[in-house]
């Protein structure tokens, strides 16, 4: 019976990973690595107008982050890649908010049900009703530089909703 069971889970876990997108050898990081946030204060509406856009097609996903940290580069870096690129526009619509040095845009990370602690990039993924389904898992790539740029797209992958 044990063994029954860890074949299952086997062929199950397989099965998802075979259904996975796979980035292609030839697609490496670029240098210099992206810059993708601008020192600019967003307000609570804006916040909450692009999160409600997830009811209108794509899922909507907000980085937070800056450009001084390495980890928030390599994750925008593997986000360029042209399969993940091609991926996510096709499955999601991304906000960057910068944190500057932890001195802009903090209150809204209170506001999604963050704790405004150190450490970045957080992203956060949304269902279609504007809901966050990764609050657990929003700091994973606080060490994006430690991971493979597969694992940061598998990660994306599985929260597709369509």
């Amino acid at each position: 019976m044990k063994y029954v069971l860890i074949l299952t889970i086997s062929l199950l876990f397989s099965n998802l990973m075979a259904e996975m997108l796979k980035i292609p050898q030839e697609e490496s990081l670029v240098l210099p690595l992206p810059l993708p946030y601008e020192r600019k204060e967003l307000s609570n509406a804006e916040l909450i107008d692009f999160i409600s856009q997830s009811q209108l097609g794509n899922q909507s996903i907000i980085i937070f982050g800056a450009n001084w940290c390495p980890d928030c580069r390599i994750l925008e870096g593997t986000l360029q890649l042209p399969t993940v690129r091609k991926f996510m526009d096709q499955n999601f619509s991304i906000m960057h908010i910068d944190l500057g040095k932890y001195d802009l845009n903090m209150s809204l990370m209170e506001l999604i049900g963050i704790p405004s602690q150190e450490g970045i990039p957080r992203v956060i993924i949304f269902n279609e009703n504007g809901k966050p389904l990764n609050l657990d898992s929003s700091d994973r790539w606080r060490a994006a530089r430690d991971d493979k740029q597969q694992d940061i797209f598998n990660y994306f992958q599985k929260f597709v909703l369509h």
